[in-house]
């Protein structure tokens, strides 16, 4: 309960503690206190401060009449979703059909308002069901969503979870391994209908750049851009994920944005060139290498939900090339030799760092059904199919002198946008697991290797499995460039770039729940910090709860980021787990309510 007495309690703690002592002495903080450490809070539904029914038709005016109270996807499976403000009858069989055969395909997931693609965050509740006298909760799906229309529609929502003090959290597609895009109590702006696209063929912006360039909408999608960028004469390319559904111009960047192209040209935010963004003030800036300097550096890989809103953002575009790819197989259907089988693996991977350094991108997955290493593909961008069969022949004469059984193919096609839509493989929505992950630095893939792949078989021996992305950040970008964005400087020395991932139902038990993330932080990942201590960690796929998590993300860049990040956002309006600034913060209550330590 609130008081006067309260109020001057947690006025007092906070002042003692930090800078932003009097915006969290407000009332709008709510004093909690768990295992004896004291912490201001949030405001969330039941709480005194939650804004009234008036305050919120008022922000829905704002908004366009574009905020909705967020219901969990498979509520139409149930007859009555019990939510926060109140219960709802949902049942609807037609719904549920469509929601149950959709619920493993990304697209349908990332154009629904809140879902997150894999569901462990959140809480893995009301999942669609065949039994509909079942329960169905919010779990820790937001509350409330801005389905934004307009810049104006994202500031009236930063501004107005400012001044209420609720969790805010930016969705685009849903597209998040870490949970970032749910949040108990929490209100949502969905940023997915900014779907504007425009090529130039100079650029005309800040800077010495003058190639082409294309600007994007905060809810573009990888598969959307390239398909208009191949349609051009001649056709472009730019750097995505490797999966076609990520967004752009969002998380992507400000986690650094990895994929297909990076052994050439760097990380998406290597080719940014300028942003659109609204700070934790409601302010729409502009970000360039003249105007916000540092806040345009930030952006480029110094950490998702943790600067502003990204609007609209400008990226350098390339000439697309003829390319080719080959597939690699072994699995049981070709050994059941154990032994047999890691020495193909440790083989495979021995060539690491010659793929980089011949400038291939390799994506491979190592025991996702078992005792199976599957390659799809090998990359080579603007080489011909015989040029790479030359780069791989090492390895696959390895293979064959090791008398091993394998399956392989190979293709050329006439741009890497063809190969991109060939040979890369669908990916599905809807699981739950932790996720985990850790980069292989080069000094130690050649010095080190033996026991890298007894950390591999650590990995599956814990039940877990694992996929990986050999890339060299610093293999195509000249190393003067090296620094002009955020991203961990060790990603310049990597040659492998690894996701970990521990099923674990996100409804489980407590306890279960713990075990996973001692496994995964303590055990599978573990193992690899070990066998690779010149590694990294890349905060879009990687264990938030590591160890020395500032270090791993961002090496010798965080305290400039947290200098960035208390200047543009000091009390905390934007927040994702293990980001710049969140030292303090702390999910408590079971992971719940969003609070700051006194």
């Amino acid at each position: 309960m609130r008081s006067g007495v309260f109020n001057l309690v947690c006025g007092a703690l906070l002042l003692a503690h930090d800078t932003a002592a009097q915006a969290l002495s407000s009332s709008k903080w709510v004093l909690r206190t768990e295992g004896g450490v004291q912490y201001a809070c949030k405001c969330f539904p039941g709480d005194r401060c939650w804004p009234n029914d008036a305050q919120w038709q008022k922000l829905n005016a704002t908004v366009g009449g574009n905020l909705r109270i967020n219901i969990p996807p498979g509520a139409p499976c149930y007859n009555t979703f019990q939510g926060p403000l109140g219960n709802v009858s949902t049942l609807n069989a037609a719904e549920c059909e469509k929601v149950t055969a959709g619920w493993a395909n990304e697209q349908f997931q990332i154009e629904l308002p809140a879902a997150g693609l894999w569901t462990y965050f959140t809480n893995d509740t009301c999942r669609p069901t065949t039994n509909p006298s079942d329960t169905c909760t919010l779990g820790y799906y937001p509350v409330l969503v801005i389905m934004a229309k307009t810049a104006a529609h994202i500031q009236a929502g930063i501004n107005f979870a400012r001044d209420n003090n609720l969790r805010l959290v930016i969705r685009n597609t849903g597209h998040d391994f870490l949970g970032r895009s749910v949040g108990w109590g929490a209100l949502v702006i969905n940023t997915h209908s900014f779907q504007d696209i425009k090529f130039s063929k100079s650029w005309r912006g800040v800077g010495a750049y003058t190639g082409s360039a294309v600007t994007v909408g905060a809810g573009v999608q990888a598969f959307k851009v390239l398909q208009q960028a191949n349609a051009l004469k001649p056709p472009k390319i730019m750097v995505t994920g490797e999966c076609s559904t990520v967004g752009v111009a969002g998380g992507l960047v400000q986690g650094g944005g990895h994929g297909p192209l990076t052994n050439l040209y760097g990380f998406l935010a290597d080719t940014a060139l300028e942003f659109k963004v609204i700070t934790a003030d409601g302010k729409l800036r502009t970000a360039n290498a003249n105007e916000n300097p540092d806040l345009f550096w930030a952006l480029k890989g110094g950490g998702p939900a943790s600067f502003g809103v990204i609007v609209e953002a400008s990226y350098k575009t390339f000439d697309d090339t003829p390319s080719a790819g080959i597939t690699l197989d072994i699995n049981t259907s070709h050994t059941t030799n154990a032994t047999l089988f890691w020495e193909a693996v440790r083989k495979f991977h021995g060539y690491s760092t010659h793929f980089v350094d011949k400038g291939l991108y390799v994506y491979y997955e190592l025991g996702l059904a078992g005792q199976s290493l599957h390659v799809h593909p090998f990359v080579g961008i603007g080489k011909t199919l015989a040029e790479l069969q030359g780069i791989v022949k090492p390895l696959f004469d390895d293979l064959d002198a090791l008398g091993i059984r394998y399956t392989t193919s190979g293709q050329s096609f006439p741009t890497f946008y063809d190969l991109y839509q060939a040979m890369f493989e669908a990916e599905f929505a809807g699981n739950s697991a932790l996720t985990g992950g850790w980069t292989l630095g080069r000094t130690d893939v050649e010095n080190n290797h033996d026991a890298i792949i007894k950390a591999f078989q650590t990995i599956l021996n814990a039940g877990s499995f694992m996929v990986g992305h050999m890339w060299n950040a610093g293999h195509g970008l000249p190393q003067k460039e090296w620094n002009n964005s955020a991203v961990n400087p060790r990603f310049r020395n990597v040659v492998d770039k690894l996701i970990t991932l521990v099923p674990v139902s996100g409804n489980a038990p407590l306890s279960e729940k713990a075990t996973a993330q001692d496994k995964l932080t303590n055990v599978v990942d573990g193992a690899l910090r070990a066998a690779s201590p010149n590694g990294a960690a890349y905060i879009n796929e990687a264990d938030p709860f590591q160890p020395d998590w500032q270090t791993a993300f961002w090496g010798t860049n965080y305290p400039t980021l947290l200098k960035i990040r208390e200047r543009y956002d000091p009390n905390g309006v934007f927040y994702a787990v293990s980001t710049p600034g969140t030292e303090n913060w702390a999910q408590i209550e079971t992971g719940t309510r969003l609070c700051r330590k006194l």
